[in-house]
């Protein structure tokens, strides 16, 4: 797979439109570039609480269905994508106060990209001092996720979409 190309030009490019554009990436690589897909999907991620993890999961689900059912794989995969950031994202603010994993800013030349580019990774809080509501809402997204990556039929459309478009 090629890597995920951050060069395009996200802010006038339609995917639904251009999906020869797209590129799986790595994890949730581009999951806020994509457009439409992602202001599509955004307003219904949430992981405050548990309840709130299964509200938005189940919305994100839904889309991730319908994306599916119109042979939108790139909107499959970019509601893959949101179920696994709901996943790290609830796990980080579980691990880390205020959902802080690096010290210091992102530097300039890699702003919108994930990873710690040079930075150290903070401290983890202990199992104990954790907060049991970001903890579910992680178990929630996980399940969801694991159950999207495993799903035949979006199997079957990752499958063609690589195959047809070379990615």
């Amino acid at each position: 797979m090629p890597p995920f190309d951050y060069t395009l030009p996200f802010h006038t490019t339609d995917f639904r439109a251009h999906p020869e554009l797209y590129r799986v990436g790595k994890g949730e690589q581009g999951v806020l570039l994509v457009e439409p897909y992602k202001s599509e999907i955004l307003p219904h991620w949430r992981f405050k609480t548990e309840e709130v993890a299964r509200e938005s999961s189940a919305a994100i689900w839904r889309l991730f269905e319908d994306y599916l059912r119109a042979d939108d794989f790139v909107g499959a995969d970019m509601a893959r994508k949101f179920l696994q950031m709901g996943y790290t994202r609830a796990r980080r603010y579980a691990n880390h106060r205020g959902g802080k994993k690096y010290d210091g800013p992102v530097p300039d030349d890699k702003k919108g990209q994930s990873g710690a580019h040079g930075r150290a990774e903070l401290p983890r809080l202990a199992r104990t001092e954790q907060d049991p509501d970001k903890v579910a809402a992680a178990r929630v997204f996980y399940e969801r996720w694991r159950a999207a990556v495993a799903e035949p039929e979006y199997q079957r459309q990752r499958a063609a979409f690589e195959a047809h478009y070379g990615k």
